[in-house]
């Protein structure tokens, strides 16, 4: 059967004419892709402005925004912890503009301990971008405390009940110190509070005998004398503090710290991830950034990418791992 000379003239043209749409459809998708950022960069934040985790997510956000080539606007959303933000940014399209600081509470205690109550998974949900810092937790006491060492509280607690105070039932300074209770083998009886300042208050005032917090933004206070910092966790010694021993130094081993770090939606092109991630790291060689994030006692820590979902994932279960039938009964799970 011969082909009409017509056909095969009209289909060459057709066939090569749509290799050619095709080709500049690839070819314009390719440089869209490539050209992210195209528009600004959401953070969200789950604290209200001016509360330690708000401070170094402006910090990240202005850093990388010199570096990214686009604005990283902070939008804060407190509440629950930080699980407000985190349940937000997982629902969002994981196109890189919208990401999360995520931090110990909503990506590692709460999936940890409550995850039936949380509008999203760890780590099925998100795509870690990297770690921004650690902060040791602190043991704090009143100026006029009769305790002038770790070592005496300690003594003190395991022949009779003392009191501590933290900040909310299942945070992460109340299971650290449950945890250093469990390890002492402490009799401690722990006192929530909605902040730090009713807190500390009430330890001045001696109704509570001391207060176990993270102690960045405590660091000032310890600093004007007006509190006392007796033992903090992590592996080794503050250089702002040198001479606070770390609870390992004391035999008691609590090293978890409160850290933070940036997670985008699952889903997240990787290439994307990458910029994200590189200029993250950027960011912390500033020595404008590392000088601010060191002076209150925490320490930068460039955790990228994978390395930074292994480090949650072993969070969430050293957390799991401190969640003795009575911790779990006093946060009603």
């Amino acid at each position: 059967m011969r082909i009409p000379f017509m056909n095969l003239i009209v289909r060459r043209p057709l066939r090569a004419a749509a290799a050619v749409t095709l080709g500049l459809v690839a070819l314009a998708g390719g440089a869209a892709h490539a050209a992210y950022p195209a528009r600004p960069i959401t953070l969200v934040v789950g604290f209200p402005p001016g509360g330690g985790g708000d401070l170094y997510g402006r910090l990240i956000a202005t850093a990388m925004g010199k570096t990214i080539g686009q604005t990283v606007i902070v939008e804060n959303r407190p509440g629950a912890g930080g699980n407000i933000a985190a349940g937000l940014v997982a629902k969002a399209a994981p196109d890189g503009y919208t990401i999360l600081l995520a931090m110990s509470g909503n990506l590692a205690v709460s999936p940890a301990l409550k995850p039936q109550s949380l509008p999203y998974k760890v780590p099925d949900d998100f795509a870690p971008v990297g770690l921004i810092l650690e902060a040791p937790h602190g043991l704090f006491v009143a100026t006029q405390s009769r305790f002038k060492t770790a070592q005496e509280v300690i003594g003190s607690a395991k022949g009779k009940e003392m009191t501590f105070a933290s900040t909310g039932t299942g945070g992460a300074a109340h299971i650290g110190m449950e945890t250093i209770k469990e390890l002492g083998h402490l009799k401690l009886l722990h006192v929530p509070y909605k902040g730090s300042g009713p807190a500390i208050t009430d330890m001045m005032g001696g109704q509570i005998d001391m207060f176990f917090a993270t102690a960045s933004p405590l660091v000032p206070q310890v600093q004007q004398g007006q509190l006392r910092v007796l033992a903090l966790t992590g592996s080794q010694r503050s250089p702002v503090l040198p001479d606070v021993p770390t609870f390992k130094e004391l035999g008691i081993d609590m090293t978890m710290t409160q850290w933070y770090g940036l997670a985008a939606p699952a889903g997240t092109p990787p290439d994307v991830l990458k910029v994200l991630s590189d200029n993250l790291s950027r960011a912390l060689k500033d020595p404008s950034v590392q000088n601010a994030i060191r002076k209150d006692a925490a320490m930068e820590r460039d955790l990228p990418l994978d390395q930074f979902k292994q480090y949650i994932v072993q969070d969430i279960a050293n957390y799991r791992k401190a969640a003795t039938p009575s911790l779990l009964k006093q946060i009603g799970q």
